[in-house]
């Protein structure tokens, strides 16, 4: 019997072997093809075009005729003066509101927390209708001191632009400033150090990165923003929306590949830079810091916080104003409510919020899985295969939404490839949605692997668990957190998301922010913010259902331990 039994344990160790390489080809292979078809072929394609003349041929001749255009040129100067600009503002806004909420004491910070990340629950474009409906020429500010201030072109744009990127800003800087040691601080009182020492000696010095980090990012996001220069640019030409006139307006595809490839450059520059100074300030943190409490000092956290409050009172006023006018019968004329503004009949009623709502579901869901998938399957794989394919799935965080948008209208437009029946339907807006976001999403589910013990999984197996049953029953579970992080911020970004689909929509597809985008165009300013108040709804409302879902995980986690 003991004789029989052996082979046959071995048979059976083997077929698990064989199912196990099998499923970490699953999950590795499916991913991959996915990147492959979605990501690199698209980008290729986008480089080929740039390159095809008039005549079919390959060459530079695009290259030239639009380094030679003056137009390129002041899109391209304004675009790095922006950039700039924002970056500054967004930076030293963002490092106040971080320094206060991280190394200050005073109340009320739960209020700054929940306003500063209103942005980012709207549409970019948001913001420029805000200020249009506040200092507008028609504006509520405007009408009410006698001014008379042209909020259109680089002034405009840079208030709508640091207020969207304003919640990045914070949020890594807020990052690096939270990790900082208690102790040093400690040390520096003994010595006689002065508040205003210890901030330029030691706070400043070691936030270095994070502020570096938050720079490129926010000039990422505002060098390729597409929804504020679109309402509020006016003759203020920038990249993004040269690409839209050579695409939109010209229909000339080879010449707007060529300006999304020129974009594309700063933007992985940028990238590159910011991957490098996250590695270095991740390297600098000490794995057992002690927590910085702040205590109470008047001179230093009363006008902090009164900062803090005027910044976050602006970012209201502008997505407030927005809500408001959505209500108001006939702006500025007549300011009575009503709710009139909610019965949109033009660019397809709210056909197009529901489509939205399926089509980030659709993101949410098959994003969230393939990250999962992939996550599974790089643990399994040796690393001289798992960093290639790590690489290849951080990549999509350098395209620009716009530059993306573009390479799918080039390659799924086209009946030379099977993949042309995608155009046109939901799925396809859905998936340029997931690889948009890609970047943060895989990051986040791998942060979730990396802080799994595994010894976990080497009991799992030693018991005789097969890869799919530890999958399902060990690593899904404990990334459970991360799973619905991802699967929530893939909803809400797909929900507000402009540039990444402007091009992808069609007379009978459509969706949300480019709903708002064709009302404003139409001067339906008050269904345009009527529409966006619905969305920011939506939106709300998923971010709230997130924290619930997180609140349950945490408290049955809780239990788990206690029990």
């Amino acid at each position: 019997m003991t004789g029989a039994a052996q082979p046959a344990r071995a048979a059976s160790t083997r077929q698990g072997i064989d199912s196990d390489k099998l499923l970490t080809l699953v999950c590795v292979g499916l991913p991959l093809i996915g990147l492959l078809l979605f990501f690199l072929y698209p980008m290729a394609i986008v480089f080929l075009r740039s390159l095809t003349t008039a005549d079919g041929s390959y060459g530079l001749g695009n290259y030239a005729e639009v380094l030679g255009s003056t137009g390129f040129w002041r899109a391209t100067r304004h675009s790095l003066l922006m950039g700039g600009a924002t970056t500054v503002l967004s930076v030293v806004l963002g490092f106040v509101i971080a320094h206060g909420l991280y190394r200050c004491a005073f109340r009320g910070k739960w209020l700054i927390r929940a306003v500063i990340v209103l942005p980012l629950l709207a549409p970019s474009l948001v913001q420029a209708l805000g200020l249009i409906f506040l200092l507008g020429r028609n504006g509520l500010l405007n009408r009410f001191f006698g001014l008379e201030i042209d909020i259109y072109g680089f002034w405009g744009l840079l208030i709508a632009n640091t207020l969207y990127a304003l919640p990045q800003a914070v949020m890594i800087i807020g990052a690096a400033l939270v990790l900082l040691d208690a102790r040093t601080y400690e040390a520096a009182e003994v010595m006689g150090a002065s508040p205003a020492r210890q901030f330029r000696d030691l706070t400043l010095p070691a936030a270095r990165f994070g502020i570096l980090n938050a720079a490129f990012v926010t000039f990422t996001i505002t060098i390729t923003d597409f929804g504020n220069a679109a309402v509020i640019g006016g003759d203020y030409s920038v990249l993004a929306t040269e690409i839209y006139s050579q695409v939109i307006g010209l229909r000339n595809f080879n010449m707007g590949a060529v300006v999304g490839i020129m974009l594309l450059l700063p933007t992985v520059l940028s990238y590159y830079i910011e991957r490098q100074a996250m590695k270095r300030q991740q390297g600098q943190q000490a794995t057992n810091a002690q927590p910085f409490v702040p205590q109470f000092t008047a001179l230093r956290d009363l006008p902090m916080a009164a900062l803090c409050l005027a910044i976050c009172a602006m970012i209201v006023a502008v997505i407030g104003i927005v809500v408001y006018a959505s209500f108001v019968r006939l702006w500025p004329y007549n300011l009575s409510l009503t709710p009139r503004h909610y019965d949109i009949t033009l660019a397809g009623g709210y056909s197009s919020l529901w489509i939205t709502i399926v089509i980030s579901l659709m993101a949410a869901a098959g994003g969230t899985l393939a990250v999962f998938l992939l996550g599974i399957g790089l643990r399994r794989l040796p690393k001289a295969l798992m960093q290639p394919i790590q690489l290849l799935a951080a990549m999509p965080a350098a395209v620009p939404g716009m530059v993306l948008g573009l390479a799918y209208i080039l390659t799924f437009n086209s009946t030379a490839t099977p993949l042309y029946l995608l155009y046109g339907t939901a799925a396809l807006i859905a998936i340029v949605n997931f690889y948009h976001y890609h970047t943060q999403s895989f990051l986040t589910v791998m942060t979730g692997f990396r802080q799994l013990p595994p010894a976990l999984e080497e009991a799992a197996g030693s018991l005789g668990a097969g890869m799919g049953r530890i999958a399902v029953n060990i690593i899904a579970p404990f990334v459970a957190p991360m799973l619905v992080s991802v699967f929530f911020f893939l909803f809400m970004r797909s929900m507000v998301t402009l540039s990444a689909v402007v091009f992808l929509t069609t007379p009978h597809l459509s969706v949300a922010a480019v709903t708002i985008m064709r009302l404003d165009d139409a001067g339906l300013t008050s269904q345009a913010a009527a529409f966006s108040t619905c969305v920011m709804a939506v939106v709300c409302i998923a971010l709230l259902g997130m924290k619930a879902v997180l609140a349950y995980l945490s408290r049955r986690s809780a239990r788990g331990r206690a029990d």
